[in-house]
């Protein structure tokens, strides 16, 4: 169990440290916005790039590994919604908030450095290919469900006009697309380029983990303790109990997949969770608090299942 608080506390601290920053005024609000600005739009995009540009795709994306991970982010999904709907009496665009919490993993600033911490960075190729389409599925799903739910774009074209404006203006997202672009296209980037990406790709991670902890400072928990409760559930447990179930038991992916999946599945709710409640005005005390409770517990639960993957 040391062993494994070993990989996984190091990130945990670095994103205390951010947390610690901002409670102590050490470090201002303005400089955590701009902190998470540099990350989010520009080195962890680069990060992303980086990695699909140089993937395997025939290699990477297997319908497995798609399969493993994402029946268990919709199965959270719907099951957020039902619960909070029939089992915690919240209205319609509540509980579509809080079933994308459920959905929403973070991906990105937990789920890479913890799975590089614990299997080398060579045992990311699962993660990029889960990550690749994670915008996209979960923006379409959510974005989707809500306009339905609220009846605010009966038009079709409406719809995918909303839809699609929210996913292509992400910069996580246009960082995968190019590098998709590059990938198929078999072009090659200068030297000099290639450098430059170094440089902004060894900031990415460290960078984002203290910008996110001081993120975190401002989501105090309040009050909806068993929405919480239920919604780290389904996160913490659920999620990556489903991941590992169809990995290991049903189609069979190799432990370097399996261990993708499951650690991805893992991780807690993203702060695009409480993005998206915000975009809604819909459950933002439940996705604020989830993604602060949520991350916290992850130190837990992380290491308990690094302890079941082989």
């Amino acid at each position: 169990m040391t062993a494994l608080l070993d990989v996984v506390l190091p990130v945990f601290l670095v994103l205390g440290a951010g947390y610690v920053a901002v409670w102590r005024g050490l470090f201002s609000d303005a400089g955590v916005d701009g902190l998470m600005v540099f990350t989010q739009k520009f080195a962890v995009p680069c990060l992303l790039f980086a990695a699909i540009s140089t993937l395997d795709l025939g290699q990477s994306f297997d319908w497995r590994l798609l399969l493993s991970y994402y029946s268990g982010s919709t199965l959270c999904f719907i099951l957020g919604i039902l619960g909070a709907r029939f089992v915690f009496g919240r209205s319609l665009p509540d509980s579509v908030a809080i079933g994308f919490v459920a959905l929403f993993a973070n991906s990105v600033l937990l789920g890479l450095p913890i799975m590089d911490r614990a299997y080398g960075a060579e045992a990311l190729v699962p993660n990029y290919a889960i990550i690749s389409i994670h915008a996209p599925f979960c923006y379409l799903l959510g974005i989707t469900t809500m306009e339905i739910a609220i009846a605010q774009s009966r038009e079709p074209l409406k719809l995918v006009r909303t839809v699609g404006k929210a996913i292509f203006s992400n910069a996580l997202m246009i960082g995968i697309i190019l590098g998709f672009i590059v990938n198929l296209s078999g072009m090659t980037l200068p030297g000099v380029v290639d450098e430059a990406l170094g440089l902004m790709i060894r900031a990415a991670l460290p960078a984002a983990l203290f910008g996110l902890g001081g993120v975190l400072y401002r989501y105090r928990p309040e009050g909806d303790a068993k929405v919480i409760a239920f919604v780290c559930v389904l996160s913490l447990l659920v999620h990556p109990a489903v991941a590992y179930g169809l990995g290991w038991g049903v189609v069979g992916l190799s432990s370097e997949q399996l261990r993708g999946a499951v650690v991805t599945a893992a991780m807690a709710p993203g702060v695009n969770a409480y993005l998206f409640a915000n975009m809604y005005g819909a459950a933002k005390r439940v996705a604020a608090s989830a993604v602060l409770i949520g991350t916290a517990l992850t130190v837990l639960t992380a290491s308990a299942w690094l302890v079941l993957l082989p």
